[in-house]
């Protein structure tokens, strides 16, 4: 099962991942970042792979065994 991996060094909480799946990604009032599921269903990996390559500072990655 693919696992979302966040680099939250680089992370800048753009939100653009949380804009293209919702589901998934999360923005507190702090603007952190938080992953709701670090294993999305297979449903929904095409949506957070857009998320993945859409971050404008590429913090996030798709570990896909």
């Amino acid at each position: 099962m693919p696992k979302v991996i966040v680099d939250y060094l680089v992370c800048e909480a753009n939100g653009v991942c949380v804009g293209l799946a919702p589901e998934v990604f999360d923005l507190d009032d702090d603007d952190n970042l938080h992953v709701l599921l670090e294993e999305p269903p297979a449903g929904m990996l095409d949506r957070v792979r857009h998320a993945v390559r859409s971050c404008p500072k590429a913090a996030l990655s798709l570990e896909e065994e």
